[in-house]
């Protein structure tokens, strides 16, 4: 079952292209978000506990973000319908991405071969990806733990305005 999964994207590296349809009947793509800096996250699967507790983070966390310039994006290998109804029970206004063939979760590194009570099987790695304005990947995260993780997204946000310079929060 062993899949070879290109590396995981380092910091300074142009990040894959990707074009997905998303919620809301949004497209989401590399070339699109030229431009703007934004925040990829990848989660295993809509409307299980941990992914909704991470979604609700980011939404919460929202406002400031779009204040700071910054977009975010889940996304996982849902179906539509599936990403839709997410987005619905749970009031998530950024746009969830449909990878339904996995070329972008495979291309992020982020499909991988996982094990649960003894069983072997791939899925996806929850992770998240902070992209420059220029597509080059600023920071990222592996292995995600939910807890307090939208809070050290929006904490390397800060540090990343604070050097270049700009932003809203340097004036602060």
């Amino acid at each position: 079952m062993s899949k070879v999964v290109p590396p995981f994207p380092e910091p300074g590296s142009a990040v894959p292209d990707f074009d997905m349809p998303a919620s809301g009947g949004r497209t989401v793509s590399l070339n699109g978000l030229h431009g703007h800096p934004f925040v990829l996250y990848f989660y295993p699967k809509a409307n299980t506990s941990g992914c909704t507790k991470e979604a609700c983070e980011f939404e919460a966390a929202l406002a400031d973000l779009h204040k700071d310039g910054v977009t975010v994006i889940g996304v996982s290998r849902d179906d539509m319908p599936a990403l839709e109804k997410f987005a619905a029970n749970h009031g998530l206004t950024f746009p969830l991405a449909s990878d339904s063939d996995g070329h972008v979760t495979e291309a992020y590194g982020v499909w991988i071969e996982k094990s649960m009570y003894g069983r072997t099987y791939m899925g996806i790695e929850r992770a998240t990806f902070l992209v420059d304005a220029t597509g080059h990947l600023v920071q990222a995260w592996r292995k995600v733990k939910v807890t307090n993780h939208v809070t050290a997204v929006r904490k390397a946000i800060t540090a990343l305005q604070l050097q270049a310079g700009t932003g809203a929060r340097q004036a602060q």
